[in-house]
């Protein structure tokens, strides 16, 4: 039976990165991704399998589950994420709701459905928040919010799974991705936001799945129930 990191959002820059560096430890990995063009590339070159999944989709965990129900899942990285940046009066409560079911509530029924495999092996899962559910940011009330609650999940379920299952939860600041580009439109820009940083830069995929990868693997058997900022100093120091 294979053992295997299970990947969501394998074609973001986060998921991406880490897929590559499991792979250059020697990892097994299965990526999920609902863009299957790009999906088939990545699994192409790294030779991993992968699912194409939209996670917006009901019982789209059930169903994946039920496709690797022959692989032993070693941890999963829950990458999916969006960008929903605008002022309280434009939005809507669709808005909320299509956030929350994309960043929190997917991620919920990928961890009930996996619970039983996660727990025979001892296994990790590494959510995302983000800088702005700690820091205060005007037109970010979507995203704050939705973010937040995954925090608020981390710790709630690290305490529940526990000892059987780890999990922690990483909190990037802007990092430079396709769904940044909406907001590093130019170079002028991108400086603007990198100077708003203490380390004087964006993020880059691979910042956050260094980390990632090192919470994934049993280098790290006695981290739970931690969020932990990769925001080039963004979050503490002013």
């Amino acid at each position: 039976m294979s053992k295997k990191y299970l990947i969501f959002g394998a074609n973001g820059a986060i998921g991406s990165s880490l897929a590559s560096q499991l792979h250059k430890d020697g990892e097994d990995c299965h990526l999920v991704s609902k863009n299957e063009d790009n999906l088939i590339k990545i699994s192409d070159k790294l030779k991993y399998s992968y699912s194409v999944c939209d996670v917006l989709k009901i019982d789209f965990a059930k169903k994946l589950a039920e496709e690797l129900s022959s692989t032993e899942i070693l941890g999963i990285a829950y990458c999916v994420g969006s960008i929903d940046i605008k002022p309280l009066k434009a939005t809507s409560a669709r808005d909320f709701v299509s956030s929350y079911i994309l960043n929190l509530v997917s991620v919920t029924d990928v961890i009930r459905n996996f619970q039983d495999n996660l727990k025979r092996n001892k296994a990790s899962i590494v959510l995302f928040s983000t800088v702005a559910a700690k820091k205060g940011f005007a037109n970010h009330s979507i995203i704050s919010s939705v973010k937040s609650g995954i925090e608020g999940l981390t710790v709630s379920l690290a305490a529940e799974l526990a000892p059987d299952i780890r999990v922690n939860c990483i909190a990037p600041s802007l990092t430079k991705s396709n769904l940044a580009n909406k907001i590093i439109k130019n170079k002028t820009i991108e400086d603007s936001i990198a100077k708003m940083h203490p380390l004087k830069r964006l993020g880059e995929g691979n910042d956050s799945a260094s980390l990632a990868n090192f919470l994934l693997t049993k280098k790290s058997s006695w981290i739970t129930g931690q969020i932990i900022g990769v925001d080039g100093g963004r979050s503490n120091i002013t």
